[in-house]
């Protein structure tokens, strides 16, 4: 039993010991085990602590004489054996400053396996940061790279919107620019406009005046003394234009064309008297130019000689009589018309009285009034080689200088004159002459000749 409890004591205390004596670091360089000399020496303690002591035995007097005889022998022999322990004790004390010394060398050994076991983490730290570093680094060159890619694409789209304000700036002013020109363009169109209108009513007025100071100066000249003999008996009025006997109609339709041929060529006419409010058709036949005239919202009304003409306007539900122009025009107020249209009828009339109808139409027209004669050119040969002498009731061509000449004569101006019909169209033949020849000779069949009334 007592045996038992000095190993437990004694475990006890090698565990304290261990415990006091272990550095618990865990380190993995190997260290010396000092615990059988520890054993050793708590041994040998233990059998220096058991000299001169006496085993206890049980009560009872032989035992209690036996326990007293045994401490006589004890203390009688202390003086032998004092050296002895003395001696013993001095080498416990010599192993147990060994045993502190191998104690502290091993503490100082498990120091240098901390450290080693520190260097080595370092170590795998180092090479740990140099991956990392390089890892590090390669990210740092990828983040760079986006950041640099994002620069270059912002700067890219900075770019392309400054090119785009840029293009839209200059667009911007390119069309206030050709707004500006436009206007401008348009305001000197109106102005250049307005000054034409100015200059020609400045040309109508003066050539109004020089037409009257004219008449005026040939009224004086023409006022003389009352002639003694009696003035001659006025010689009777000439006939104005006669019906052929011949169906007319018939013949205008072989010889003059279709309606919608006469038609397609009188459209010439029609941007002269759209807009007019009262426009007489003198010959009007067939009615061609007063159905543009309706068509063109024109009031327009007719005359002819012809019943049988006039009567087909009016079954077209057009405004015609049958009338002799001169008792016509004569009969109509001054200044009642503003446009008047003549196509195909002074080179019926006799030269002698084409004076008087020209004097009859502007004396009914208001100012700025337009009057516009069609015929037959005399300057085209090819006028005389076929289409003239077709007509029985032609009496002779008239030339537009004549022509010209009475309008100014009486009071018309701004005179125009309108090549008609080219002969190349029917006569495919002058194309082989000279361009200048065939203008000069072989132009236009007819001609238009427009004046306005001043």
């Amino acid at each position: 039993m007592e045996t038992d409890e000095l190993t437990a004591i004694l475990q006890e205390v090698r565990d304290r010991v261990h415990a006091s004596h272990s550095d618990g670091s865990g380190a993995s360089l190997p260290l010396p085990n000092l615990m059988p000399l520890l054993h050793a020496r708590d041994a040998a303690e233990a059998k220096v602590a058991a000299i001169g002591t006496v085993n206890p035995r049980a009560g009872g007097p032989l035992n209690w004489i036996a326990q007293q005889a045994k401490k006589a022998i004890a203390r009688a022999l202390d003086w032998h054996v004092r050296e002895q322990v003395e001696f013993n004790r001095n080498v416990m004390a010599c192993v147990q400053a060994t045993l502190e010394s191998l104690e502290e060398n091993r503490r100082t050994l498990a120091s240098l396996a901390t450290i080693q076991d520190e260097a080595r983490e370092l170590k795998d730290i180092r090479s740990h940061w140099i991956d990392w570093r390089q890892e590090w680094e390669h990210k740092l060159v990828v983040n760079e790279t986006k950041m640099l890619r994002g620069l270059a694409e912002l700067n890219a789209a900075y770019q392309h919107r400054t090119g785009q304000n840029e293009s839209f700036f200059r667009d911007q002013i390119k069309l206030q620019h050709a707004d500006y020109e436009a206007a401008l363009d348009r305001n000197g169109v109106d102005i250049q406009k307005r000054l034409w209108a100015d200059m020609e009513r400045i040309q109508k007025d003066y050539d109004q005046l020089i037409h009257s100071e004219l008449r005026l100066i040939r009224q004086r000249a023409a006022a003389a003394p009352p002639a003694a003999a009696a003035p001659a008996a006025a010689s009777p009025q000439p006939p104005a234009l006669a019906q052929p006997e011949f169906d007319y109609a018939r013949f205008a339709e072989r010889f003059r064309g279709s309606e919608d041929y006469v038609k397609k060529g009188q459209q010439f006419y029609m941007p002269y008297f759209t807009g007019r409010r009262e426009v007489l058709d003198i010959g009007c036949g067939r009615g061609e130019l007063l159905e543009l005239m309706r068509e063109a919202g024109v009031p327009a009304r007719g005359i002819d000689l012809s019943r049988e003409s006039v009567e087909l306007c009016r079954q077209k539900g057009l405004e015609a009589d049958v009338a002799d122009l001169f008792v016509y025009l004569a009969d109509l107020p001054e200044s009642s018309l503003d446009g008047v249209l003549s196509a195909q009828v002074v080179e019926h009339l006799p030269p002698d009285r084409l004076p008087e109808m020209i004097r009859l139409a502007a004396s009914r027209l208001q100012r700025d009034g337009i009057l516009a004669i069609e015929t037959p050119n005399p300057e085209c040969l090819a006028i005389f080689a076929s289409h003239f002498y077709l007509d029985p009731t032609h009496t002779r061509p008239v030339p537009h200088a004549l022509l010209a000449f009475y309008m100014e004569e009486y009071g018309l101006g701004g005179i125009e004159v309108h090549k008609l019909s080219p002969a190349i169209e029917s006569m495919p033949a002058l194309a082989a002459l000279p361009e200048d020849f065939r203008e000069a000779f072989f132009g236009g069949l007819d001609y238009a000749i427009v004046g306005r009334k001043l």
